[in-house]
């Protein structure tokens, strides 16, 4: 299966490069981190108590998020369940 979310994608700088968005405010805690590759949003992964990118997807309807994690390169696409290499155009905004 392919996905044609990614190629219209514009990925852009994360809006909280410290943390998820969410859980900063809230005084939560993570354990994984994912970019929103359309806004720059960064949420929590699923193994997350809040699962903060997942609400991101269902709010804004964002379809591909990239890990946000150090070294990690790949993408999951929430509209068609499946995990991508993250594009060469997000490297500049990921985590070494």
């Amino acid at each position: 299966m392919e996905c044609q979310h990614i190629a219209g994608i514009t990925p852009v700088p994360a809006r909280t490069p410290d943390g998820c968005e969410e859980c900063l405010k809230s005084g939560s805690s993570w354990v994984h981190l994912r970019l929103c590759l359309s806004c720059g949003h960064v949420g929590c992964c699923d193994s997350s108590p809040n699962r903060h990118a997942t609400k991101h997807f269902h709010h804004t309807k964002h379809p591909v998020m990239a890990s946000f994690e150090p070294g990690e390169r790949w993408a999951w696409c929430y509209v068609d369940q499946l995990q991508l290499e993250a594009p060469e155009s997000a490297s500049p905004y990921l985590r070494e």
